[in-house]
């Protein structure tokens, strides 16, 4: 029977997902920070209380002021008065500053806590998404985003709660403040003021955003370029290509330099344009406030009192256009990561998946798989073939054949265009990708490392295994000889991608963490195609006392390490062509013993080449 994919179809290769508004990338930061909404509650009074102090600082000044205009010859009498008013002063002065740091004390964990949640949030969905996914993304690119993502939360965060609405409140007192006690021109002058530095602002940073968002593009392509080239570094030796790619690298950071030139001097017009309208908004309020003392409606309190509400919304308001430009990029950093967990999931677990978890070695089926990394290029065509429980089944074909394929449908890296996989009955689908990897274990045919020790790359394959264990599954795969004859044994660090050991080298170590791994259903991919002869032979024999109790499918070029196989499947453009025991095949003449033979006349050629070098 022909099951249909239960998963959505994949967005289109290389398709961008789509540009989020900066309304939605709030939205969707808003959440975390709610789940400490008592911090939050606490930290925005503390905040109010802040300001309230920092606002009554000049009223008070003024009240000295005026306090001691009329007692200049009778200081005495009266010194009790300035004397509290200064208490007073020094105590609001005071408060501003510890009401400021219970803020950001009571706020300090929301911050870190949301950053970790997103951070960990967004790393869990990257390895939930396909394989699809993360061949058609760049690392370089990626780790950038995720790491300029969570340092534009925090500094939004910091931004928000720390610099706009503080200053946001102590404007909204100021403005009251003129409103209650002086005439309409200063609450005016301070509006109009307020109203055109923020249209501005926002207008100039708006066009300037696009600049920002070139040099984030232009950033992440130039670090893709560096990583890629750096993994790489043999293949560059190699071709002797260092000045190549060197020019590559500049290529991508003299567009980078051209995007940061436009923006330093774009923002040099932002700048002008703020000074210009806060230093004519000042020059009138004093200017208004001097009038008012000359004829005799102001005091020189007052006029202390204006000039000291301008100093202070001053700084706030000229750092303002900076927050908001700082804003600006913090959201276009945060839209590319939660980007990243709006990109689709090809492969994800149905509802109420059940828990793979076989009692034996189960019986794995393919029943009429197709299957196509692309629509216009089928892969599979019907492939239908049984692996027994407990027994061994060889693939082998050209390259191309399909083979490698069969592997990760089995792991479910991607869901089958048509058709169906099934282990003891069970649709892969229908069962949790964790039971169902956790039920299989793999040697690939390209190994990869982690850039660590030789010990934590083994006990990969089961963390949290016992050193015994760990010793033992290395000595299955022939690694202990090796291991001993290090200097650091254990802790060698095997380097990047694992390239400061040999191919079988790592493939041993890629076998060690199989075994130690201990799964029901084994997959050796060219297991053993980068050992040498006596090493090859006395793993073989490893790996054959492991899977025969297990459930093995084997993809394989040499066709002398699958002679003893249950049942060996050839396979050509995506089809089964023949299928037997090697005896069978032998006999039928068909296209096994082709590659037999050919195999074969290799072998011989080679011994014939060796002798005559020996020779």
């Amino acid at each position: 029977m022909r099951h249909a994919s239960s998963s959505p179809p994949p967005p289109p290769p290389g398709a961008r997902p789509r540009q989020r508004s900066d309304w939605q990338t709030l939205s969707s930061l808003l959440p975390y920070l709610w789940d400490y909404r008592w911090r939050v509650l606490l930290a925005i009074g503390c905040l109010v209380a802040a300001k309230v102090a920092t606002v009554g600082v000049p009223v008070l000044l003024k009240q000295i002021v005026d306090r001691l205009a009329p007692v200049a010859g009778q200081a005495a009498p009266l010194l009790a008065i300035p004397l509290g008013l200064l208490l007073a002063y020094g105590l609001l002065r005071l408060a501003s500053t510890v009401f400021t740091e219970l803020r950001e004390f009571v706020f300090a964990k929301v911050t870190q806590r949301a950053v970790r949640t997103i951070a960990l949030k967004v790393f869990r969905h990257l390895h939930a998404l396909s394989l699809r996914f993360h061949l058609e993304r760049q690392t370089g690119g990626l780790t950038r985003d995720i790491e300029r993502g969570t340092r534009g939360i925090s500094s939004l965060v910091s931004y928000t709660l720390y610099s706009i609405l503080p200053t946001l409140v102590e404007i909204s007192l100021v403005l009251g403040y003129l409103v209650l006690h002086y005439d309409v021109w200063f609450a005016g002058i301070t509006g109009v003021a307020l109203v055109a530095y923020i249209a501005y602002t926002v207008g100039v940073t708006e066009w300037r955003t696009e600049f920002r968002r070139s040099m984030n593009d232009l950033d992440s392509k130039a670090n893709v370029r560096a990583i890629d080239s750096l993994l790489n570094y043999e293949t560059v030796k190699y071709f002797g290509n260092e000045a190549f790619e060197a020019r590559r690298y500049d290529e991508s950071m003299q567009r980078w330099e051209r995007a940061a030139v436009r923006s330093q001097t774009s923002l040099s017009v932002l700048n002008v344009g703020q000074a210009a309208i806060i230093a004519v908004a000042v020059t009138l309020m004093v200017w208004r406030a001097t009038v008012g003392v000359v004829e005799g409606r102001m005091s020189i309190g007052d006029l202390v009192l204006v000039n000291a509400f301008m100093i202070q919304l001053y700084m706030p308001l000229n750092f303002l256009g900076v927050l908001y430009r700082e804003i600006k990029q913090s959201l276009a950093d945060m839209e590319r990561l939660f980007s990243l967990l709006d990109a689709n999931r090809e492969v994800d677990d149905a509802p109420g998946a059940a828990t793979l978890a076989p009692a034996g070695a189960p019986e794995v089926r393919f029943e009429r798989v197709a299957f196509a990394y692309d629509p216009n290029r089928t892969i599979l065509h019907e492939v239908s073939f049984v692996v027994p429980p407990g027994t061994t089944t060889a693939v082998v074909g050209p390259s191309g054949a399909g083979k490698s394929t069969l592997a990760r449908l089995l792991f479910r890296f991607y869901d089958v265009t048509g058709g169906a996989i099934s282990i003891d009955g069970r649709d892969l689908r229908a069962v949790t990708q964790a039971s169902l990897r956790a039920t299989i274990g793999i040697v690939p045919q390209d190994t990869v490392l982690f850039n660590d020790s030789l010990r934590y790359n083994v006990a990969y394959g089961r963390p949290g295994a016992s050193d015994d264990e760990i010793e033992a599954a290395a000595a299955a795969a022939q690694l202990s000889g090796f291991i001993a004859s290090l200097p650091a044994g254990w802790d060698t660090p095997v380097g990047e991608r694992g390239l400061k050991l040999s191919g079988g080298e790592k493939q041993r170590v890629a076998i060690a963490r199989m075994l130690l791994k201990d799964p029901s259903v084994l997959v050796l991919d060219e297991a053993t195609s980068a050992l040498d002869s006596r090493n090859e032979a006395a793993i073989q024999d490893a790996l054959r006392a492991v899977a025969a109790h297990r459930t093995t499918l084997v993809i394989a070029h040499r066709l002398s390490t699958i002679v003893d196989a249950d049942q060996i499947l050839v396979m050509e453009a995506g089809r089964i062509v023949e299928r037997g025991r090697h005896e069978e095949l032998l006999a039928r003449g068909g296209r096994y013993a082709e590659l037999w033979a050919m195999q074969a006349r290799e072998g011989e050629d080679g011994v014939a080449s060796t002798e005559a070098a020996a020779g």
